[in-house]
């Protein structure tokens, strides 16, 4: 059976995730360029969201600590980053999450964040999943490119075994030879069925990592598509990194969407999940 995940005390007041729910999106820029940026998609976002009756989620990195190359644009640091955030959080009103890749980094950042993101590489690092339940936060898991589905109730079981059930799993590809990913849309059911809400990051999926030398590459052409399969077969919330000009973003401009698509797409996604309920448990 499906638990809802709920965050109270938002700047959105409170947002239940999962089945019977509105329809989540989390979504922003990579990596922290610019206060400018942030504020700049975040209220965009969230007049689509409104207008859409969807709950919203800003999404932004403030260390991007898995660049490809040494040299790659990284953000502001944890610091300065996280108080960018929690300034946005409260002056355009929406709430934030973002990466951790420590577990020192676990009860910092809860002071800020309404959901405390694992990334993908770090998802099965035991000490970072523990500090982050015990924060009390919702810890968001983003399932590794080189995790079955079904390794991912292991994981699960690491952030329980701290007391906390306020759970998400995210899907966001499988590694598929060199510099590839694929999406099992089957993966989307076996983690589903571990009992927690399902998020599907249309952005990553299409990511190319390392396939443009010294940082990754992608293909979002592809994210309308798969966006729409993963709805149809069943997901609680959508994840996308967007920007107003992807081609010069400091980070994943290939795999992000651009900010004018949004809206288009989220129409797109809502109508095939209207079609599909009562077929799917969405």
């Amino acid at each position: 059976m499906l638990t809802s995940v709920t965050l109270n005390a938002t700047p959105s007041g409170q947002i239940t995730i999962g089945p019977g729910s509105p329809f989540l999106l989390i979504a922003g820029p990579c990596v922290l360029e610019s206060g400018d940026l942030a504020w700049e998609i975040a209220r965009e976002v969230k007049a689509i969201a409104d207008r859409l009756g969807i709950a919203y989620i800003f999404k932004a990195s403030f260390d991007k600590a898995n660049r490809t190359s040494l040299s790659s644009f990284r953000g502001p640091g944890a610091e300065k980053g996280l108080r960018i955030l929690g300034r946005l959080r409260e002056e355009v009103g929406v709430p934030v999450t973002s990466d951790i890749h420590e577990p020192a980094q676990a009860e910092m950042a809860a002071d800020y964040l309404d959901i405390l993101q694992i990334p993908a590489f770090l998802c099965r690092q035991t000490d970072l999943l523990v500090a982050a339940s015990r924060t009390g936060k919702v810890v968001n898991v983003k399932k590794g490119q080189f995790v079955s589905p079904w390794e991912m109730e292991y994981v699960v079981n690491k952030v329980r075994s701290a007391g906390n059930e306020r759970i998400l799993l995210t899907e966001r590809g499988t590694s598929f030879g060199y510099n590839n990913l694929v999406v099992d849309m089957r993966s989307l059911r076996v983690m589903r069925s571990f009992g927690y809400p399902i998020v599907y990051d249309a952005t990553h999926s299409v990511q190319l990592p390392g396939g443009a030398g010294g940082s990754s590459g992608g293909q979002r052409e592809f994210i309308p598509a798969l966006a729409r399969a993963a709805v149809a077969v069943g997901i609680d919330g959508l994840f996308l990194e967007v920007h107003p000009k992807p081609d010069s973003a400091l980070c994943d401009g290939p795999n992000s969407l651009p900010l004018a698509e949004v809206e288009p797409l989220l129409k797109q996604l809502l109508a095939v999940r209207e079609a599909v309920a009562g077929v799917t448990d969405v």
